[in-house]
């Protein structure tokens, strides 16, 4: 999994691309989470546009992911999920805890409303 991050509206779009597998990678989107809260930003939007796939420790960084942002006072929303990934969060129910847009821009001007 690659983790790259730009700034739009004073909110980060993190871009996730590859297999969203868990282990190594849980660390580095935490580490990375926790200084952007460090930084004072808490408006995180996770672009999954480029996901092929993810497992079940995959949705587990992103509920931590989510629970990270939550006690920090941020919010942390998906934007672009493809249809397998959505199909993924749609099961396993967690498209109910989940904000998710269709598209980045989408996310970002939510944050405004």
């Amino acid at each position: 999994m690659k983790i790259k991050t730009s700034e739009k509206y004073e909110a980060v779009i993190i871009e996730l691309k590859g297999n969203v597998m868990g282990g190594e990678d849980t660390k580095d989107f935490n580490d990375l989470l926790h200084k952007l809260i460090d930084e004072g930003k808490r408006q995180i939007v996770l672009d999954l546009s480029d996901v092929k796939f993810m497992n079940s420790s995959g949705l587990g960084m992103l509920i931590s992911g989510l629970t990270t942002m939550k006690k920090n006072d941020g919010m942390l929303k998906l934007a672009g999920a493809t249809e397998k990934i959505e199909s993924l969060l749609i099961i396993t129910k967690l498209i109910t805890i989940f904000e998710s847009y269709d598209s980045v821009d989408e996310a970002l001007k939510s944050f405004s409303n």
